[in-house]
């Protein structure tokens, strides 16, 4: 199967992030989109996101050989009902949302009978919108492709090796083991990010702006994380809550344990952990998951 029509639905940071990657590579692929904001479409247009920027959902799919949706995880499922008019029989319908059990589910049930293999590419920054979408997001990044049991290989062939045109490096996996892996590496991480700035803002009265005047290292890499899309990372703790919860009771737990050893002077369990935590940042630098630079190779 060749991919020479994509059709993406949502344009903002990896919709329209997909549209220019598509065009930068200089891919033989025609891309069309829709985005059920009339201003965001005017923008995506305006920006060049898409070859051609349609006015509804089912236009936009009209002989797509794959589909895109690139919507809120929560959304899913009313945008593949809206589309499903005018989607081809032979077209792969396939997402970037980054919990992919309930993501299954709802295409499937929106889209009965249709190829569907959901897929996330690990890749994204904080901005969100048509603006924020650039050619290079998924270049050198993973995207994990969790296809069904009775997936065509084919259609699985096809769409690996178009994530693979983007510059990503693809990865297949089960949903529900993609749902807690991501529950570790990502969503944990954003529900703590906005915890402690929900808790700094909370005490603003009590440091008289301080903790913002001041802010450390530590506190203005977490301001980044929860500066991400609220829709979106609502519905990504909503859609993946029995991973979510696990990890977050197994992180309660390592908490618990932590708080335990300063209250009782147990330095050598700290050291123990800091020195573990250390190494495992170096794994993540080499194998090409962020800069070893300082400051995470801010340009100052």
């Amino acid at each position: 199967m060749t991919i020479t029509r994509v059709a993406i639905i949502g344009l903002g940071l990896l919709g329209g992030s997909i549209g220019l990657a598509v065009k930068a590579r200089g891919l033989d692929i025609a891309t069309t989109g829709f985005d059920r904001d009339p201003d965001v479409r005017k923008r995506a247009g305006e920006r060049g996101l898409v070859d051609t920027v349609c006015d509804s959902a089912a236009e936009a799919v009209a002989n797509a050989d794959l589909v895109i949706l690139c919507v809120p995880v929560g959304a899913m499922g009313a945008a593949a009902r809206e589309l499903a008019p005018g989607l081809a029989p032979h077209a792969i319908v396939s997402d970037v949302g980054s919990s992919k059990a309930a993501v299954a589910e709802a295409l499937a049930a929106a889209l009965p009978g249709a190829c569907i293999i959901p897929a996330h590419p690990v890749a994204g920054t904080e901005q969100s919108g048509p603006e924020a979408g650039f050619a290079t997001l998924f270049a050198g990044r993973w995207c994990i492709i969790t296809p069904p049991e009775d997936c065509d290989p084919a259609a699985l062939a096809a769409l690996s090796g178009f994530w693979t045109a983007l510059g990503s490096k693809v990865e297949l996996m089960d949903a529900a083991h993609h749902d807690l892996v991501l529950a570790v590496t990502s969503h944990i991480p954003h529900l703590i990010a906005y915890t402690i700035v929900g808790t700094a803002s909370d005490l603003e009265d009590v440091t008289q702006s301080e903790v913002i005047k001041y802010s450390a290292g530590g506190f203005r890499d977490f301001t980044r994380i929860a500066a991400s899309d609220p829709v979106m990372w609502r519905d990504v703790f909503l859609t993946n809550r029995g991973a979510v919860l696990e990890m977050l009771g197994r992180f309660s737990e390592d908490l618990t344990a932590l708080q335990r050893a300063i209250r009782s002077g147990d330095g050598d369990t700290l050291f123990d952990l800091f020195t573990r935590t250390r190494a495992i940042r170096r794994q993540v630098i080499e194998q090409g998951q962020d800069d070893e630079r300082p400051d995470f190779g801010r340009d100052h």
